[in-house]
């Protein structure tokens, strides 16, 4: 992948403006914070984030991928004042996961998701190199 940061644009902080690939796409299923049991594992927005970046993250190694392989993510919320509050840690958590690997990302605010008690909602696009 190749990562494309055009000069003209404000320097991202945290997510690229854009990415270029070649590879089998494989499109991830939002992923909320919840455990092969389907139950949340926890009322606390940051371990809601972990668990369904994990989640996302065990679809895309399934597929043969790692984190670099991820182009896209868009994120969901409920809260974007929790989300804003909880930024110092998602941080932590995000690089534990993936690393240095910044890929395009969104951020929107919906009024609620499927799941009662989900706080956030991770969804990805992936290349995964030809076998």
């Amino acid at each position: 992948m190749t990562i494309i940061d055009p000069p003209g644009l404000a320097r991202p902080r945290g997510y690229s403006h854009g990415v270029a690939a070649s590879g089998r796409l494989l499109f991830v299923a939002g992923q909320i914070g919840w455990n092969k049991n389907a139950e949340i594992v926890s009322g606390r927005f940051i371990d809601q984030f972990d668990q369904a970046l994990a989640n996302v993250l065990a679809v895309v190694t399934a597929a043969g991928g790692m984190p670099e392989a991820i182009g896209r993510l868009t994120i969901y919320v409920v809260d974007k004042s929790e989300y804003l509050a909880a930024q110092r840690e998602i941080g932590q958590r995000y690089r534990a996961r993936m690393g240095s690997h910044y890929p395009a990302m969104t951020l929107v605010e919906v009024k609620s998701l499927l799941a009662a008690g989900a706080k956030i909602e991770i969804e990805a696009t992936a290349v995964i190199a030809n076998p």
